[in-house]
């Protein structure tokens, strides 16, 4: 990875902060949906670049540049073509900027330049002084199936745990791997787990969790960017239709095409 600006570090998702994002222009491999966002703004970054997730249903991909704009916060996101999601490193090698708010544009910030001229020019954005809004209903649990099973919707794969070990998971969460490790493609044994493909981005990244789970013998699969909400669990499970599925999936019935919706009842029942 090249050398990076003084004041930018990096990170392959924005959900385990550290100190030195304090202040700091944060490149991460996260979506650039509002939640994330929310993570990176809670952490004290100084600005945050951010991965696009293919923009997909009611530009989901890009919420966070609004969100960051009402709060004083400089937010760019790059093309997911350009990088792999959930692979800061990548991001920084060939990321191209797609997206930028207001107040990363007022220090320069512009599409079409790399994630290095970006990071480099937020550096000089200022830090915000509005109060952070709180993030509301990041998980709800819903009530068991037939099979005593659960359906879980989370909102991020961090907010998992052992409690959720067994259970039917969908997650607002992008479909990759994060950096290169398969251990990262879910952090406890559920029966099966649902992301959002991310428009399937380069090298195609956001399907690289369904393999690594039929490794685990759990099924997987991701609905389509353009189908659901990245970043909301609801739009998910709602929404959602499959545009991928592992092996261990298809041999409980669930296809592409399929409504996540149906295929999760199945799986409960």
């Amino acid at each position: 990875m090249p050398a990076l600006p003084p004041g930018v570090v990096t990170a392959d998702s924005v959900t385990k902060p550290t100190d030195a994002w304090s202040g700091s222009v944060l490149v991460s491999g996260s979506h650039g949906g509002i939640y994330a966002a929310y993570c990176a703004a809670k952490a004290g970054v100084r600005a945050m670049i951010l991965n696009d997730a293919g923009r997909g249903k009611d530009d989901a991909g890009i919420g966070g540049a609004a969100w960051c704009d009402a709060l004083g916060l400089a937010y760019a996101a790059i093309d997911t073509m350009s990088a792999r999601i959930g692979n800061a490193e990548d991001m920084v090698a060939r990321g191209v900027i797609s997206t930028v708010n207001g107040i990363a544009r007022a220090v320069g910030v512009a599409e079409n330049q790399t994630v290095m001229e970006a990071a480099r020019r937020l550096t000089s954005a200022p830090m915000p002084i509005t109060e952070m809004p709180s993030y509301e209903e990041a998980r709800i649990d819903l009530p068991p199936g037939p099979s005593g099973r659960r359906i879980v919707l989370a909102d991020s794969a961090s907010l998992l745990g052992p409690e959720d070990i067994g259970q039917v998971i969908v997650c607002g969460s992008h479909g990759g791997m994060l950096g290169n490790d398969p251990l990262t493609a879910l952090k406890v044994d559920g029966y099966a787990a649902f992301y959002n493909d991310a428009g399937g981005g380069a090298d195609g990244a956001g399907f690289t969790r369904l393999p690594a789970l039929d490794a685990r013998g759990i099924a997987a699969g991701t609905v389509s960017a353009m189908s659901a909400r990245i970043g909301d669990a609801r739009s998910t499970y709602e929404d959602g239709i499959l545009s991928r599925v592992n092996e261990t999936a298809r041999q409980l019935g669930g296809t592409a095409g399929m409504s996540l919706k149906e295929f999760a009842a199945r799986l409960v029942a």
